[in-house]
Formats: C-alpha cells, structure tokens, sequence
C-alpha cells in the first residue's frame, strides 16, 4: 500500500475515533431524560467509527507524517465522512421508534423525526451540524428526543471549533504532522509555538465562553435546557434551535439582545480572545479583524434597520431595530438564529428584496478568520480592497518606487502583496463561481413561481456560508433530493474553504492523482 494512503488513513482513523468519543459522552442524555430507547442506537454509533478508526490507527501507526496534500484530502474526506458517522444517531434512533419493540418502552412517532429514517434527510442534519451551518431536515425541533436536540447543538458546538482542532487536542502529540492538519481546516494562526498547545487553549476558551454564555441566557429568562442548547448553537455560530421557530419562539427582546454579544464572540478569532483574556484589550481595535467586525456589524445593522422601517416592513424604530440587528449579526456572524419568522408578523422569506440581499451580503462575507464563522472572511475582503487600492495607486508612482502594503500590522512586500491578494481572489472567484452553481441548480429544480430569485440567492448563500437562515425553501418535503445533494456539497465545500474539497476530487477522479 502507498505510503501516502497510509498516511491519510492513520488521521482519519484518528478522527473517527475522537467522533466515537463524542456520541459515548452522549449517552448520558437518553440516561438523565430517561429515553432508554435511544442509548443502543447510541452505542452502535459509537462501536462502527471507533472500530474503523482503532483498525486504521493500529494498521498504519508508523505511517509518514502528512504533508501539505495530505493535509487537504485528509480534511475533506475526514470532514465527510465524520458527517456520514454523525448521521447514524439520527437514521436509528429514528428507526428505532418507528419499530420499538415492547423492552424499549413506547417512544412516540412524528413526522419530524420519521424525516430521519430517510438516509439523505439524516445526513443533511448532520453536514449541517458539523459544518456549523444550521439548515434542517426538521419541520418542529420541539418534538425531537431531548437526546437528537442534544445531538444536533453538540456537533454544531464541536464543529463550530474543528473536528480536527478536537482531534488534535485529544489524540495528536508534539510533532505529529499537527501543524499541517490544523492548517487543513482553514486556520493558520497559532497561539502557542505548539499546536498542540494552541488547540487545547481554544478549546478552554470555548468551553468558558461556553458556560458564560450558558448564564447569560439563563439570567435573561430562556429556560435552562434551551439556554445550554441555544449558548453550543450560538457561540459556535451554528444556530440548530430546539425550538419550532428558532429564537423568536421566545418573543424576548431581552434574549435576542443577549444573543448578539454571543454570537459575536463566536465571530473572533481565537487568538485575540486569548490575547484579551490575558488583558490586553487594545485588540478590541488594534486588530484589523476584530475592528471591522465591530464596524461592519454596525452598518450592516444600520442599513438593514433602515430598510425594513423605511420600507414598513415594521411599523416601530425599536422593532426593525431589534429584528434588523439580529437578523444581520446572525447572518454577518453565520450563526443562523431566526427571529424574522410568520409569528413575529413579517418572515425573512416575505423581507423586501433589498433588505433580504443585503442579509445575503452578510452572509457571503462572515466574520473573522480563525473563528468559527463561515463565509468569504473578513481579512479576505479587506485584502483585496486594499489590494485593488494598491494597484490603482500605483499608477501615480514611479516605477522605480519601492511600495508596501500595510494589512493587520503586517508590511507587505511586492510579492507577499501578490501572494495575499492572489489567495484572496482565488477563494472569492471559487466561493462566487460555486454559488451561481447552487443558485443555477435551485432554479431548475423548485416549481417555478413560487420563490423570488431573492429567496434562491438567499437560501444558497445561507448553505455555502454555513449560517442556516431560510427563505423556506430547505426541508424534508420543499426540498427535491437533488437540491438536498446540491446543500450537502454546499456547506462542505463552505467549512474547509472550497480548495481542500476540489484537491480531494481531483484524487478521487483522477488516475494517481494523490501521487502527485
């Protein structure tokens, strides 16, 4: 066998393993909420990915350590195959009730968890979740086992970070070939020299975020199962609800305010959080990205506010207030979480045509890079205005001029200038080129007239930046299968930055590609 397939097997067996460890942790749901019906779907869950994964670990221990090739098809193929794993809980606890035998008690069946016994619909659910993306096969979260609503927040919480990060964190030692996965997963900051030291330092940021979160929720009236469901969800920038209509189900003003500083700390990098953890708090401005999150939310907020007033969509400046800066944060942020549904008169789906685009525009550009948001990225966009800046300037230079470029602190040379803007325009061209894909695909397959072109730019945007709004397209039976596909593809190519994706295609499709 190849040296680099072993390679690539030892890591994704790796992987696997740290998803077994997730769904073991997670018996202890069905135990405290006494749905002893779904602990053995659980445990086989467990079993199959952590057999596979202890079979590879052990076969291919001694294998090289991954180079930057690897790196990618290991990403994109661990990704889809923890998604694959991670649907197992969903399929057979679904089946499970639908043919309960008398020892499992009498689990009652709905049509929201009978979607799952369909493999495309519990796959979807858990891309989605993984990704951080949020779109669901559910058409009423309430009546889902407490067990699946604390599966569907707790993958949007592990995803939200990185299966990889986790993996590292739990598995990797000093000099495994870390370096090169960490940087698969789009992130390339470190906080510590180690990476192994970097990811176990995010993660006991999560978690603390996490639990202040969890408080803050709790303190503003949201009960406490939704308060923890709802703080993984949001913080991770994810936005599964346990709820029929998201966050507008508890109609709280108070609580939709205290979302908006959890999703934007979910919308920072990791290692400004460390950094103003330790009390340097010059970060909240001195860093480009944290400084335009704050700027970009701000007229983001402004704009949207302004158009469902102006436009009467709302008839108060407190309500398109309230609803124009939640809907925008949580798309800006990729978080996901609705508010704008029928029950607070006025669902996104119905949202003027301007005030729904510029809620797309949100999502297409995210947040921070090295956070847990999708999208284009912040420092991406800023890259190319300032690049695009550059080169006009340079017209009004001399040639023998010697010119850099300041971007986040950093003085950039005339070929780290290219570098940069050259990454930034690759990923911008690819994410743009996939989205008219998707858009084109939408259009094709929905019966014609009953979305706006609004609402299909909306819904595709909302996959492929893993922000989970809906226009009310996606779901079990609105959703053709082969838009459920088109989403699948989506939200993967959306996490892992596209070029993970289409490197591990060109292996799969081309004849001894992973060679060369």
């Amino acid at each position: 066998m190849n040296e680099a397939t072993k390679t690539i097997g030892r890591d994704l067996g790796r992987m696997f393993q740290a998803l077994a460890g997730l769904l073991f942790v997670s018996v202890l749901i069905p135990l405290i909420w006494g749905e002893y019906y779904a602990i053995p779907a659980l445990v086989v869950s467990g079993v199959l990915p952590f057999a596979i994964g202890r079979l590879l670990t052990s076969r291919f221990r001694e294998a090289a350590k991954p180079g930057k090739l690897h790196g990618m098809i290991i990403a994109a193929l661990g990704w889809f195959c923890v998604a694959i794993f991670g649907s197992l809980p969903f399929f057979l606890i679904a089946w499970t009730v639908e043919l309960a035998p008398p020892i499992l008690g009498d689990p009652s069946q709905t049509s929201t968890l009978a979607a799952f016994t369909q493999p495309i619909n519990a796959l979807f659910e858990s891309m989605s979740g993984f990704t951080g993306t949020g779109l669901t096969m559910t058409d009423n979260e309430e009546v889902l086992p407490r067990t699946l609503q604390w599966w569907r927040s707790f993958i949007e919480w592990t995803g939200g970070v990185g299966v990889i990060v986790l993996t590292t964190a739990i598995l990797a030692r000093p000099g495994s070939g870390s370096l090169t996965l960490y940087k698969s997963e789009a992130r390339s900051e470190r906080i510590h020299p180690s990476i192994v030291s970097t990811v176990q330092t995010i993660w006991w940021i999560f978690i603390l975020f996490t639990f202040v979160s969890i408080l803050l929720l709790w303190i503003v009236g949201m009960p406490l199962w939704g308060a923890i469901n709802h703080a993984m969800t949001g913080l991770s920038t994810g936005g599964f609800s346990i709820t029929d209509n998201s966050i507008a189900t508890y109609d709280s003003a108070a609580i939709d305010f205290a979302l908006l500083p959890i999703m934007l700390l979910g919308s920072i990098a990791f290692p400004v959080h460390y950094l103003i953890l330790q009390g340097d708090l010059r970060n909240l401005y001195a860093d480009l990205q944290t400084r335009w999150v704050f700027i970009y939310m701000s007229l983001g907020t402004f704009v949207l506010t302004t158009l469902v007033y102006v436009g009467d969509t709302y008839d108060s400046l407190f309500t398109a207030f309230r609803y124009g800066s939640f809907q925008f944060v949580s798309a800006a942020t990729c978080a996901g979480f609705q508010t704008a549904v029928d029950t607070t008169n006025v669902a996104l789906g119905r949202w003027s045509a301007q005030a729904q685009l510029t809620v797309t525009f949100g999502m297409v550009i995210g947040g921070a890079a090295g956070s847990t948001v999708g999208g284009i990225k912040l420092i991406r966009a800023l890259t190319l205005l300032k690049g695009v800046r550059h080169r006009i300037s340079d017209v009004f230079y001399p040639e023998t001029a010697v010119r850099r470029l300041n971007i986040n602190g950093r003085r950039l040379n005339e070929r780290e200038i290219r570098q940069e803007f050259e990454e930034a325009a690759i990923i911008t061209m690819l994410w743009g080129a996939f989205l008219a894909i998707g858009i084109f695909v939408l259009l094709m397959i929905l019966p014609q007239g009953e979305y706006t072109l609004e609402n299909v730019i909306f819904e595709v945007a909302s996959a492929q930046g893993n922000v989970g709004l809906s226009a009310g397209i996606t779901g079990p039976e609105s959703l053709p299968t082969l838009g459920k596909l088109m989403f699948l593809f989506n939200m993967w190519i959306g996490r892992l930055e596209i070029i993970p994706v289409l490197v591990t295609l060109r292996a799969v499709f081309r004849r001894g590609g992973i060679y060369q």
